[in-house]
C-alpha cells in the first residue's frame, strides 16, 4: 500500500512545477506548494531538494536574499548526510557562496568553497565548476597568486583524468589571469604557444574546438595589443573575426559538449561576439582608428543592449563600461569633448549602483576625467585627477600612463621642479612596462621636455626614437605627434624645408585619424613654413585650415563647459556631482 505521505508531499511538487512552468508563471503558488512540502516531514533527499529549489526561486524572482540563504544552509547541511547527491550538494554550496559573497562574507565563501573542493574530487563537473568559481572570487579581491594557484591545481587534476577540453580552460584562464595580473615577456609568451599547439591538437566536438581557439586568439591579441604591438598583432585578430563567425554560424547540436564533464564554456556566443567588438575597438584605438573604433563601439553597445533586455549579466556591465571608457578616448581625440563629458556622465551612473565596479574602474574615471580636463585646458583639475588615478590604480601600464599625461601638464605649466620629481617614473630605459607603445610615447614625452627647455638636438634624438617605435608598430596617433614636433624644433632651428617634410605627413595622418588637435597644431606650422617660403596658395588654404579647427575646437568647448556633467572634473570621492545620481 502506498504511503500518504509520499502522494501527498508528490502532489505538491508536481502542483509546484505546473506553476512555475505554465504561461505565465505563477510563482507565488510555486512557493507556497514548496514551502507545503517541507511542513509534511519528507524524505532528507526530497527536503534538501526542496530547500535547493525554493532558494533558487527566491534569488531569481525576489530579493529576500536572506531567506534564500536560510533555504541554502539547510539544503547544504542536509546533503552533507546523504551518500552521493552531490548535484544538491554542490550546486547548494555554489549557490550560497555567491550570496555569502554578495553580503560581504567573501572569507566564508571562500571556506565553504574549499569544502566543497575537497568533497568533490570523485565528481569531474563539480570539481572543476568550484574550482573556477574559487578562482573568481579570489580573482575579484585581485588575488592573482591564489588564483593562478587554484587553476593550476585544476589544470592538473584534467591532466590526470584525461579531460582535454577542462584542462585547455584552465591553462587559458591561467594565462589570462597572468595577463590581468600585468606579466608578459617569455612566461607568458611560452604558455600562449603551448596553449595554441593544443588547443589546434584537440580532436574533441566542433564547438569546443572554435570556442576554445576564440578564447586563445583573445588573449593572444590582448597580450599584444598590452605590447604595444598593434602591426605584428593583425593577423591574430583577423583570425580571431573570422573564428566567431564560424562560432555564430554553429549549429545547437555542434556547441553540445561532448560529455557532462565538460559542460563548461567561458562566455556564452552573443557575450563572445561583444568581446571580439571590445578587441576590435582596442586595436583600432591604439592603430589610431577613431571612425572605425566608434563604428565598432556602436555596434557593441547596440549588442549589449539587446543582451542586457534578455539577462543582465555582470559581465556585459563590464563590457559596456570597457566600450564606454574607449568611447570616451576616441571622442576626446576628434575634439567631441561635449560629446566625452556626455559619456563619462553615462559610466558614472553606471558605476553609482554598483561598488565593486566602482572599485575596479575607479583609476580608469579619474584617468577619464583627467585627460577631459586636459582638453579643456583645466591643468588643475587633469592634476587633481591623475594624482587620483595614481593612488588607486592597480594597472602599471595605466599607472604609466598617468604619469606621462601627469609630465605633460607639469610642462604645459612650466612647472619644471614638478616635472624633475616625477622624471624617474617615466625614463624609457627603465620604465616597468612591456609596452613599446608606453616606451615610444615616453621618448616623445622627453622630446617634448628637451623642446620647451630648447634642448632641440636631444628633442631630435628622443623623438627619432619614438618615431623608429611607433612606425614599426603601426602607431599613427603617436606617429604623427612625434613628426609635428619635430617639425616644430626644426622650424625652431630655422631649417624650414625639413620642417615641412615632417608636419606635412604629420597633418595627412592627423587628418586620417581624425585628430582635431594635432590638425590644429600641424595647419598652424604650415601656415607659418608657408609664409616663409613665399606660397600664398598654401599659406591662405592653411591659415583657413587653422581657423575652421579653431573654431570647431571652441564652439565644442564652450559647449561642453555649460553642461552639467561638466562639474564632474571636480569629483574625487563621494556622490557624483550629477543631477538625479544617489550618494555612491
Amino acid at each position: 500500500m502506498a504511503n500518504p505521505q509520499n502522494a501527498y508531499y508528490l502532489s505538491l511538487l508536481a502542483l509546484a512545477e505546473r506553476f512555475r512552468t505554465q504561461e505565465p508563471a505563477n510563482i507565488k503558488k510555486c512557493l507556497q506548494c514548496l514551502q507545503a512540502v517541507l511542513t509534511i516531514s519528507p524524505p532528507p533527499k526530497v527536503e534538501a531538494r526542496t530547500h535547493l529549489q525554493l532558494a533558487n526561486l527566491l534569488i531569481k524572482y525576489t530579493k529576500n536574499t536572506q531567506l534564500a540563504r536560510d533555504h541554502l544552509e539547510k539544503a547544504w547541511t542536509l546533503s552533507m548526510n546523504i551518500v552521493g547527491f552531490d548535484d544538491v550538494r554542490f550546486e547548494a554550496a555554489c549557490e550560497l557562496a555567491k550570496i555569502y559573497e554578495q553580503t560581504g562574507g567573501s572569507n566564508n565563501a571562500k571556506a565553504l568553497l574549499q569544502r566543497a573542493i575537497d568533497l568533490s574530487r570523485q565528481n569531474v563537473f563539480w570539481h572543476c565548476r568550484l574550482i573556477f568559481q574559487t578562482a573568481q572570487l579570489v580573482l575579484s579581491e585581485f588575488d592573482y597568486s591564489s588564483a593562478g594557484t587554484l587553476l593550476q591545481k585544476g589544470l592538473e587534476y584534467c591532466h590526470i583524468q584525461g579531460i582535454a577540453y577542462n584542462q585547455l580552460l584552465f591553462l587559458l584562464s591561467k594565462i589570462m589571469v597572468f595577463l590581468l595580473e600585468g606579466r608578459g615577456g617569455a612566461e607568458v609568451q611560452a604558455l600562449l604557444s603551448q596553449a595554441n599547439q593544443s588547443v589546434e591538437q584537440y580532436n574533441g566536438a566542433q564547438g569546443q574546438k572554435e570556442h576554445l581557439r576564440v578564447f586563445y586568439l583573445v588573449l593572444m591579441v590582448c597580450h599584444n595589443l598590452n605590447s604595444g604591438q598593434v602591426k605584428s598583432v593583425k593577423p591574430a585578430l583577423k583570425q580571431l573575426q573570422q573564428s566567431i563567425q564560424n562560432i555564430t554560424q554553429l549549429s545547437e547540436q555542434e556547441v553540445i559538449p561532448s560529455s557532462s564533464s565538460e559542460m563548461f564554456a567561458w562566455l556564452p556566443r552573443e557575450q563572445l561576439c561583444v568581446l571580439v567588438y571590445l578587441v576590435s575597438v582596442m586595436h583600432s584605438m591604439q592603430a589610431g582608428y577613431m571612425e572605425k573604433a566608434q563604428k565598432y563601439t556602436d555596434k557593441a553597445l547596440l549588442q549589449i543592449d539587446k543582451l542586457k533586455a534578455e539577462e543582465n549579466a555582470s559581465i556585459l556591465s563590464s563590457l559596456q563600461l570597457l566600450l564606454l571608457e574607449h568611447s570616451v578616448m576616441c571622442h576626446l581625440i576628434i575634439g567631441s569633448k561635449a560629446q566625452a563629458i556626455k559619456e563619462i556622465a553615462r559610466v558614472c551612473r553606471l558605476l553609482q549602483s554598483d561598488s565593486k565596479q566602482l572599485q575596479a574602474h575607479r583609476a580608469q574615471l579619474h584617468t577619464l576625467l583627467a585627460v577631459y580636463a586636459m582638453s579643456m585646458n583645466n591643468s588643475a583639475a587633469a592634476e587633481i585627477q591623475f594624482n587620483a588615478a595614481l593612488r588607486t590604480s592597480k594597472n602599471r601600464d595605466l599607472w604609466i600612463f598617468a604619469n606621462l599625461n601627469l609630465a605633460v601638464v607639469y610642462l604645459r605649466c612650466h612647472r619644471e621642479r614638478d616635472f624633475a620629481a616625477i622624471m624617474d617614473r617615466i625614463n624609457p630605459d627603465t620604465l616597468p612596462t612591456q609596452s613599446q607603445s608606453l616606451r615610444a610615447a615616453s621618448f616623445y614625452v622627453q622630446g617634448l621636455h628637451a623642446f620647451f627647455t630648447a634642448r632641440h638636438n636631444d628633442g631630435k634624438r628622443f623623438l627619432r626614437e619614438s618615431l623608429k617605435m611607433a612606425n614599426a608598430e603601426d602607431l599613427n596617433r603617436l606617429t604623427s605627434c612625434s613628426l609635428v614636433l619635430l617639425g616644430h624644433i626644426f622650424l625652431a632651428l630655422g631649417n624650414p624645408r625639413e620642417a615641412l617634410n615632417m608636419v606635412t605627413p604629420a597633418m595627412q595622418l592627423a587628418s586620417k585619424i581624425p585628430d582635431l588637435h594635432l590638425q590644429l597644431w600641424s595647419s598652424a606650422i604650415l601656415k607659418d613654413l608657408y609664409r616663409q617660403f613665399g606660397d600664398a596658395p598654401h599659406e591662405q588654404e592653411s591659415s583657413q585650415n587653422h581657423v575652421n579647427f579653431s573654431q570647431t575646437l571652441l564652439t565644442d568647448h564652450v559647449t561642453a563647459s555649460r553642461l552639467p556633467e561638466h562639474q564632474l572634473i571636480n569629483w574625487t570621492d563621494g556622490p557624483f556631482p550629477l543631477p538625479g545620481t544617489d550618494k555612491v
